[in-house]
This record gives structure tokens, C-alpha cells and sequence, in this order.
């Protein structure tokens, strides 16, 4: 009986009933014992014996027998298999039968919200890669370099030092003074780290003579914004300071520019727009201002597309800018350093790199990269590639690689070299000696010099030995006008058809202060009726061999040269 308040009956019984029990269970197992020998079924089956030792060919029927017994095994696993298939396609059909009776609403209504997902997605992917095709478009960069130039009240110019006058754009420099003193011109002289003390000190009284110049070095190890950096204090200033974390000339320019603010009227904000060629470093220049890092910098060029404005005090606000674009008419080691055509396809880095080493001295680049005697271009990107590594499969080098990391040495804050500074035969048509008292109003010229001359004690310069030589080719040509864009950017040479379309939707796509699009269909049809009656050719980058007479160099360049006779042995 199950008692009250209990989730099951108690399996506890008498003794004497559990006695009874076990008693007909010893005589019911003696009656089946009792059974099975008058059947002569024995309880316990025999053990099989196995084969003798001394039977013949024990080891073949050994064998055989564990043969059979695998493919008894494998028999077995093959049936079980094809029941589990069997199964599991009767399931399928019940469940496609069941599925295709009756569809629930339910599933209808997702597979349809989850198509209307996909469509949304493929969309907004669609308009973002609209935005930065349109982004990195020429004409797109122009119309931001004058939204900046308009909306700022100074204009800072930042120069490579190691080639300041090809980093100066006349077209640029004339915009900003056609203002009539309402936009003031600044220079800064950035990367001084890379360039030999005395040819700095050069450039820079060639440049203070026609606008107001700073010295700089930008910190590169800037952290994120949401991070402060932490100011370094060392005893050691010169160690100190040169190293790539630490930023050099950024108090004298802040300053400048903070006593600019407070001389406004008013609350109003002093906007200042940096601008420059490709890879200066502007980004980097603001960065080491607010010391943090609020700009996207790195070594690949025209990162910076649009204007950005970055806060820096209450009263100063300064304005990044997309890079300058260069004339096609400019020279070519000129747009080599100073466009984006490798960057837009536009131009091979094989072809850059041989415009580059035209103008070097060949025992100079050998000494910089260790590299032995080369012929030609190619043959020294070979031996680059070898020796840093860049090996494709076969063991067949990269000189692609080894091209882009020698033009990364070059447009970045790594390799050294200097160009001699000009003998000054006046100034330029666009200044005069009225402007440039004008530019130096308002500002503490011997507080700039003495910032400049700290800067110079600082800063560990390299040895002019270890420093290319580099000939310069004057300022660099710049379009600021989208009207000026030359037709190239439209009609551009190319093989497929492909690429013909997407020219012509991008020539649809320029603004109205463009030439119309009638006149402009004209040479589009022409080039593309000449392709189509030309068969395409492949473009090939030929290598000339140059022929380099090294005892001719080694006596019109004593100073910097080495005689290998007397230096190694």
C-alpha cells in the first residue's frame, strides 16, 4: 500500500514472503538445469580449440580465417551504412511531401524579409564603392583643395626638406595671394631629420627670403585619439629628440599661430589649411600639433581625400587637405615623387623607379642599398629583390615588390638625400617685395628665427656622406581648376572595352564647371573607332641599358664620391 505523502510505494516486503520467493526461483532454475541435460543442451558453450601446432599450413589457415572475418566486418559496416542512407532519405521525402502540402506563412514571410535584406545590402555596398570611386577621382580632390584655401583665413604650405623647391606649387602660391592680404602664406620645412645640417640651413635662407618659414619634424608613433600621449622628458635633448616617436619645431609654430588667434576680433576661430603635394606629411604635421592622432597618416600616398577639421586650442582650427595634383607636363622623376600615378595605375613602379635612378648617382645608390655594380634598372631591382628577400615562387625575384619598396623609401620619412639649393636670380613674378613685407606683418620674425636656430641645435642631422644627391627640376606644375584637368584624364589608353565604359561613365560624372559633355564625346569616339581598327598591343616596360662611366663621376664629384682603392683596403 502506498503511504501518504510519498512520490513512490516502498519496495519493502516480508521476510517471509521474500524467503518464498527465492525459494521458486531455486526450484524453477533446477527444473530448466534438470531440462536442458535430458536435451543434452549444455549451459555454456564450448571453447573453440583453435588449430593446432601441428597441423600443416597453420599460418594460411591463421589467415584466412582473420581474412574472413575482416570482410565479414566490412560486410557488415556497408549494410549498416546503407540503412542510415535509406533512413535518412525516407525522412527527406516525408519531409518534402509534408513541406510542399502545407507551407507555413511564416517561412514565406522570412525567406521573403531575408531578400529584401540581401537587396538593401547589395545597395548600400553599391553606393559606397559609388562614393569612393567618386572620392578618389581628380576632379573630386580639386573642388576639396579649394574648399580649403576658401574657408581657411591662413595657408600653410609643408615642404619636403629634402627637396623644398619641388614641392612648391606656383599655381597654389599665386591663388592664395590674388586675396590681397586677406589669406596669409606660410612655409614649413618638414622632414629636416633627413637632410644634412648645412644644406638645411641653405634652404632655409632661401626660402625666408620670399615667406615666413618653420622648421618641423613630425612625430610618427602617435597614438590613437581616444589615447593620450605621454610627453617624453629625457636629459639628453638631441638623443632625445630624434628619435621617430618624438616631435621638433611644433612649440615655435603653435605659438605663431596661437598669438595669429588672439590678435582676431571677436570669438571668431583662426582657420588655418595645410596643403602640399603627396606624402609631405600635412596629416602628420597636425597630428604632432594636437598630439594625438586625429588624421589617418601612413607610408601608402593620398590617404587624405577629403578636407577634415581638427581642433586644436579654442581659437585655432586647422584643416587638413587631399594632395596637390601635378601637370602632366612636369617632368617625369618629378611625377614619380610628387603624383599619384603609380597609386592610380597610371604609371608602372618599374618605370618610376628607372626616372628615379636617371637622376642619382650610381656609387651613391649602390653604397645606400649595398648593392653591387648594376647596368640598368632592372637589373638593380633584381639584385634588390634578392637581398631583401623578395622571392617569388621558383625562387624568381620580385622586382614589382622591390620597385615599390624603393619608391616608399622615397616619398617617405626614410631614405636621406638632399638637392643643391639655386642661385636666387629674383622672385617669382606672382610676389614682390611689398607682399613680402606684407607676409612678415603680424608675425615675431626674431621669435621664428630663434625657434628655427633651437630646432637646428636639436635635431641629429645625418652625415653628409650617407646622403644621396638628388637634382631638382625646379617647382612643380599643379592643376587647382577642374576646368584644367587636362582630356588625358578622360580618354586615358586602354585595351579592353571594359575599361572604355567605365571611362565614359566616369567623364559623366565631372561637375558643371567642367566643358560640357558634347564636346567631349568627340575624342572618345575617335580613340575608340582607332582601337577598334588597331588590334590591342600589350604595354611593355622596355629597359634601356645606361651606360655609366664611374671615373667620370668619381672626378666631378670628389667631395662625395669614394675610391674604392684607398677606402677598403
Amino acid at each position: 500500500m502506498k503511504r501518504p505523502k510519498l512520490k513512490k510505494a516502498s519496495k519493502r516486503v516480508s521476510c517471509a514472503k521474500r524467503f518464498k520467493i527465492q525459494k521458486k526461483v531455486r526450484e524453477h532454475n533446477r527444473k530448466l538445469r534438470k531440462a536442458a541435460k535430458k536435451t543434452g543442451i549444455s549451459r555454456k558453450p564450448k571453447k573453440d580449440a583453435g588449430v593446432p601446432n601441428s597441423a600443416p599450413f597453420k599460418e594460411e589457415v591463421l589467415r584466412e580465417a582473420e581474412q574472413r572475418k575482416q570482410e565479414l566486418e566490412a560486410l557488415k559496416e556497408q549494410n549498416k551504412i546503407a540503412k542510415q542512407q535509406e533512413r535518412a532519405e525516407k525522412r527527406k521525402k516525408e519531409k518534402e511531401a509534408a513541406s510542399a502540402e502545407v507551407e507555413p506563412a511564416a517561412k514565406k514571410a522570412k525567406q521573403a524579409k531575408q531578400a529584401k535584406k540581401e537587396r538593401k545590402a547589395t545597395k548600400i555596398r553599391e553606393a559606397r564603392a559609388a562614393l569612393v570611386k567618386e572620392k578618389s577621382a581628380k576632379a573630386f580632390k580639386c573642388c576639396e583643395l579649394n574648399k580649403v584655401i576658401e574657408a581657411s583665413d591662413m595657408i600653410v604650405e609643408v615642404l619636403d626638406a629634402r627637396d623644398p623647391l619641388g614641392c612648391r606649387c606656383p599655381q597654389l602660391e599665386e591663388t592664395v595671394l590674388k586675396h590681397e592680404g586677406k589669406k596669409k602664406l606660410l612655409f614649413v620645412l618638414n622632414k629636416i631629420d633627413l637632410v644634412p645640417k648645412d644644406n638645411l640651413e641653405k634652404w632655409l635662407g632661401y626660402l625666408q627670403a620670399e615667406c615666413p618659414t618653420f622648421l618641423f619634424k613630425a612625430s610618427m608613433q602617435l597614438k590613437d585619439r581616444t589615447v593620450q600621449q605621454k610627453k617624453q622628458r629625457g636629459t639628453n635633448a638631441v638623443l632625445d629628440r630624434s628619435r621617430a616617436a618624438s616631435c621638433f619645431g611644433s612649440d615655435g609654430l603653435l605659438q605663431t599661430l596661437n598669438d595669429l588667434a588672439n590678435k582676431k576680433d571677436g570669438e571668431t576661430m583662426l582657420k588655418v589649411g595645410v596643403v602640399g603635394f603627396p606624402n609631405v606629411g600635412k596629416s602628420s604635421i597636425i597630428n604632432s600639433l594636437k598630439e594625438i592622432r586625429a588624421c589617418n597618416v601612413g607610408v601608402q600616398r593620398g590617404l587624405t581625400r577629403c578636407m577634415q577639421e581638427v581642433h586644436i586650442t579654442k581659437k585655432l582650427k586647422m584643416i587638413d587637405s587631399p594632395g596637390i595634383l601635378a601637370a602632366p607636363s612636369n617632368p617625369g622623376d618629378v611625377m614619380a615623387l610628387r603624383s599619384l600615378q603609380v597609386e592610380e595605375k597610371e604609371e608602372s613602379p618599374l618605370e618610376a623607379v628607372r626616372t628615379l635612378l636617371k637622376q642619382c648617382i650610381q656609387q651613391h645608390i649602390m653604397l645606400q642599398y649595398n648593392v653591387p655594380d648594376y647596368r640598368n634598372s632592372l637589373e638593380f631591382l633584381t639584385t634588390l629583390a634578392k637581398k631583401r628577400g623578395f622571392l617569388q615562387k621558383g625562387g624568381i625575384p620580385n622586382t614589382e615588390l622591390a620597385a615599390t619598396t624603393f619608391l616608399n623609401d622615397w616619398t617617405g620619412a626614410k631614405l636621406s638625400y638632399h638637392c643643391r639649393v639655386p642661385e636666387r636670380q629674383g622672385l617669382p613674378s606672382y610676389l614682390s617685395e611689398s607682399i613680402v613685407t606684407e607676409l612678415q606683418s603680424g608675425l615675431d620674425m626674431n621669435m621664428v628665427r630663434t625657434g628655427n636656430e633651437n630646432v637646428i641645435r636639436g635635431v641629429r642631422f645625418p652625415n653628409l656622406a650617407s646622403s644621396l644627391s638628388f637634382t631638382s627640376k625646379g617647382p612643380t606644375a599643379g592643376v587647382l581648376n577642374v576646368s584644367e584637368l587636362p582630356k588625358e584624364t578622360i580618354t586615358t589608353t586602354a585595351t579592353t572595352e571594359a575599361d572604355e565604359m567605365d571611362m565614359t561613365t566616369a567623364s559623366t560624372d565631372k561637375p558643371e564647371a567642367e566643358t560640357p559633355i558634347s564636346k567631349m564625346e568627340t575624342p572618345i569616339q575617335e580613340s575608340t573607332q582607332k582601337r577598334k581598327e588597331k588590334p590591342p598591343k600589350e604595354t611593355k616596360v622596355k629597359f634601356v641599358s645606361v651606360n655609366v662611366d664611374l671615373t667620370s663621376m668619381q672626378n666631378n664629384n670628389n667631395d662625395d664620391a669614394y675610391d674604392f682603392n684607398t677606402d677598403f683596403v
